[in-house]
């Protein structure tokens, strides 16, 4: 268990470098081939642009191997970023849109693959562990990868980027094939199906358990339903309380940090007179922040149910985002740190909310489309936050605030309730 972790935390470390390096110089040589700062800002959209095309993307994770598919999609990846070495005019310009936005739709799959067989590779008591640990070395590479990617571009060129964004998704290949697997604990047995809903009673109460048995595919007779399409993911993903409400949460708090883009640059700019290059300070900031949350969030977990901990990193998000708002530096900086905790510890309960309590033969969709559910609202609070920009900037980052403290207190009672639930529950047992 102990050679898998290090493998998919070195999984990370590589595709997260790979992938960030490429994503900066992108944009920096379409600006440099075409002259268009809009067109070089719509290379991050090729990117993210197939999150929504997730959950049937995911289902190929649940219908094909797991292992094989990773191992082929990264092959691909790593072939096909070589077609960049053919862009050499600003004609050709498009190629890169192409190449980017099939290798969105690769993250895709690589995503829900991944989320998948971690349960059949390592055990649930250090799963929440690997999550936070691949979180970090994600967020730590967000660091390193941004500088060294320009600092390649700018001495050799688009050529060492494309060669070096090439090789990483080769050696993360290599690493999937060193990885030891386990047979899957598949929900397709009346037996099973009630370990689940324990499971979920445990974190969710009888009503949830109920939904469990449901969402495992087992009928009345204990024979298992095929999960086959993409309602099935659905069912899974919202008939279970106990992986629905933290996925919908964290998606409240993910959404609401796409509302503070535009006016965290404002407030800055206009508001404290400070030159747009201090983003960076903030960028460092927050990075650090998710290194250390990443580490610490496991035995948060281990101790506690994801439910809680999207609460409190609802909540901590929110403060972040009123530090961020307050007319004084070192404050935005306070606050950078505070959201760079808070915020990874809601998408990864959510995670590990869907690891744990989603059946095998359906977890490479559900896994997908809870990464739709949680990330898609980014799309929309961008655009939001930069028209109600023009308002002041300080009133994005309240309406931010406003939105984390609603989901964490959401969260915190729902687990109250649901503990409360449990101990009825234990209590009528005895």
């Amino acid at each position: 268990m102990r050679r898998n972790a290090l493998l998919f935390v070195l999984i990370s470390l590589l595709s997260g470098f790979g992938s960030t390096t490429m994503t900066l110089a992108a944009g920096i040589w379409v600006y440099d081939l075409t002259g268009s700062v809009s067109l070089a800002a719509l290379t991050a959209v090729c990117v993210y642009a197939p999150t929504f095309a997730a959950p049937w993307l995911g289902g190929l994770a649940d219908r094909l191997p797991r292992r094989p598919l990773l191992i082929v999609v990264d092959l691909a990846l790593g072939g096909i970023m070589l077609a960049l070495l053919a862009v050499r005019s600003a004609g050709a310009a498009w190629l890169i849109f192409a190449v980017l936005l099939v290798r969105g739709v690769g993250y895709v799959l690589i995503d829900a693959g991944e989320t998948a067989i971690l349960p059949s590779a390592l055990s649930r008591k250090i799963l929440a562990d690997v999550n936070g640990w691949r979180s970090s070395a994600q967020e730590g590479m967000k660091l390193v990868a941004p500088l060294a990617g320009a600092s390649l571009y700018a001495w050799q060129g688009p050529t060492a980027v494309i060669v070096l964004s090439a090789a990483t998704p080769l050696l993360t290949a290599a690493c999937y094939t060193a990885v030891r697997l386990n047979a899957p604990a598949a929900v397709n047995s009346g037996g099973a199906a009630e370990d689940v809903a324990g499971a979920v009673v445990g974190a969710g109460g009888a009503g949830a358990a109920g939904a469990a048995v449901g969402a495992a595919g087992v009928g009345e007779a204990g024979r298992p339903d095929e999960g086959r399409g993409f309602r099935a993911g659905l069912r899974a993903l919202f008939g279970v309380a106990a992986v629905r409400g933290p996925v919908l949460l964290a998606a409240v708090a993910i959404g609401a940090s796409g509302l503070k883009d535009a006016a965290v640059l404002a407030h800055l700019v206009h508001d404290l007179q400070l030159p747009a290059t201090r983003l960076g300070y903030l960028g460092t900031a927050q990075g650090a922040g998710s290194i250390v949350s990443g580490l610490v969030v496991g035995r948060l977990l281990a101790r506690t149910a994801p439910l809680t901990v999207v609460g409190v990193g609802a909540v901590l998000f929110a403060a972040g985002c009123l530090a961020q708002s307050l007319p004084w530096w070192p404050a935005m900086i306070v606050g950078s740190l505070v959201i760079g905790v808070g915020l990874p510890w809601t998408l990864i309960a959510a995670v590990t909310a869907v690891q744990t309590l989603t059946p095998d033969h359906l977890l490479g969709r559900v896994a997908a489309t809870s990464t739709t559910v949680m990330f898609a609202p980014v799309a929309v609070g961008i655009p939001l936050g930069a028209a109600l920009v023009h308002l002041g900037a300080v009133l994005p980052l309240i309406a931010a605030a406003v939105l984390g403290v609603a989901a964490g207190v959401i969260a915190l009672r729902g687990a109250s309730s649901r503990r409360d639930a449990a101990a009825a529950i234990e209590t009528a047992r005895i």
